[in-house]
């Protein structure tokens, strides 16, 4: 086998590959075998009919598709090692020469999306400004309210609700008269606005034995989106009385003896919380500084394809003001990607069991899934590698972050030991989930130690078909 490799642009190849009639035969015996036995010929028993016979019956053109289907992805792959390529999604093949006759030769070209060459900066030179850590009064006073809240009582009260207080509801849901739906004796804390629209402005000044109308879309339901007519009935209202701040109040919430001992524990929290948060904005600047530093070739056809299956998914491909929000963010995620996994192949990051190990019970617990389960679900539908990719870029941005300059606006050097918590304390979990919703288990499935070499951006490349 011959190949020859041509670059389209930075983000794209061509092979030419030529395949000699002697390495395509066994191929060409197989499909003769295969179709052999897959057809009937008067005098000849199942699986011993002639060549000649085949090509009369079926048509060489037919044996010639089943060979080259057979053969092709070996003839690919062998090309892409010849060449060094390293291919993201599925390459679009043209067959040029087919051997019509013994002794002609294979001949096909290959495009396929590849991994951009990227010059990486230098990370010392990457400097950053974060947010000082201060635990102001606000903070620790919000989160003893929070604490006084989980200790706190429901009184009935004979006056309106008010935002906070507890109702509780009969709510139904009419259009055009159909009742939609309807829940009755419902516990509600008025202005948490988790319920349906406009039910909080509807609540504040309603009493118990009132009843009152008002509009909202569903926002769920096979009419979801469509107006109905809503109806609310008070049925009580309550208020929480919050235990007193003193030194029985801690001994009831917490190991602590004293309210000052639990004050004091609340400010650590939050200084913990706020630095943990400070290594957030620290790794968000530094990919920030990165991305700007450094040229990062798009491969437009994986851009493509990604845009083309979310829009499909969501039934919107007609929709182009959201297909251009979700090329933007598509374009940026890449971007950042194709970067990271420069470094991972760089600085040869490797990803260890237990750092995948405790990703995935992570990510199980943000999906609210026993982790063993979530793990045996990844497994099947062969999603360990991806995940492997997505630590090996963490561990790469840490190893940028880790070379670069943290300072806060005072001007303070930033120790990013200190401003990334061990896991595991509360807050660590609570500063965890905020910075997601803003950007000790053994497992069946077994995992080894795998090099982001392995799984990078390229893990949808497939094998060619004719």
């Amino acid at each position: 086998m011959k190949s020859a490799l041509e670059s389209v642009n930075p983000t794209r190849v061509k092979m030419t590959v030529e395949v000699s009639y002697e390495e395509l035969k066994p191929s060409l015996d197989a499909a003769y075998k295969t179709i052999g036995q897959q057809i009937q010929v008067p005098g000849f028993r199942k699986g011993k009919v002639p060549t000649r016979i085949i090509d009369q019956r079926v048509g060489r053109g037919a044996v010639l598709q089943e060979a080259v289907n057979e053969a092709l992805p070996q003839f690919y792959g062998q090309a892409v090692d010849e060449n060094n390529v390293r291919p993201l999604g599925q390459p679009e093949v043209d067959i040029t020469e087919v051997p019509a006759e013994a002794g002609q030769d294979l001949k096909f070209t290959a495009e396929v999306d590849v991994r951009p060459e990227i010059e990486l900066p230098d990370y010392s030179n990457i400097t950053v400004e974060v947010d000082p850590v201060a635990a102001d009064d606000n903070d620790v006073a919000e989160r003893i309210t929070a604490l006084q809240q989980r200790f706190g009582t429901l009184k009935g009260v004979e006056r309106a609700a008010q935002e906070g207080d507890f109702v509780s509801i009969d709510l139904s849901a009419t259009i055009e008269g159909e009742e939609i739906d309807s829940v009755n004796g419902v516990s509600y804390e008025v202005g948490t606005n988790n319920m349906i629209e406009g039910i909080d402005e509807a609540l504040v000044g309603m009493s118990a034995g009132e009843t009152k109308e008002f509009t909202a879309p569903l926002a769920g339901g096979d009419r979801e989106g469509q107006v109905a007519e809503c109806v609310v009935s008070v049925q009580s209202v309550k208020e929480r009385e919050l235990p007193e701040l003193d030194d029985d109040f801690a001994q009831l919430a917490s190991e602590f003896d004293t309210l000052d001992e639990l004050r004091a524990d609340v400010v650590q929290q939050v200084e913990q919380s706020k630095r943990f948060e400070q290594g957030v904005q620290a790794r968000d600047k530094v990919l920030e500084q990165l991305l700007e530093a450094t040229e990062v070739p798009i491969p437009e056809g994986i851009v493509e394809a990604e845009v083309h299956s979310h829009l499909e998914g969501e039934n919107r491909l007609e929709d182009d003001e959201h297909r251009a929000e979700v090329d933007e963010s598509t374009r940026n995620a890449l971007r950042a990607q194709l970067l990271l996994d420069a470094i991972v192949e760089k600085e040869e990051i490797r990803v260890e069991q237990p750092e995948l190990i405790e990703y995935i019970v992570m990510s199980a617990q943000q999906y609210g899934m026993d982790p063993n389960e979530f793990a045996q679900n990844i497994d099947q539908q062969g999603q360990v590698p991806a995940m492997v990719a997505e630590v090996a870029r963490r561990k790469a941005l840490a190893y940028v972050l880790e070379q670069a300059s943290v300072v806060d606006t005072d001007g303070t050097v930033i120790d990013l030991d200190a401003a990334l918590p061990q896991s595991g304390s509360e807050a660590d979990d609570e500063a965890e989930g905020e910075a997601e919703s803003e950007s000790d288990t053994e497992f069946d499935t077994e995992v080894v130690e795998v090099t982001a070499e392995d799984a990078p951006a390229d893990e949808g490349a497939t094998a060619p078909k004719a």
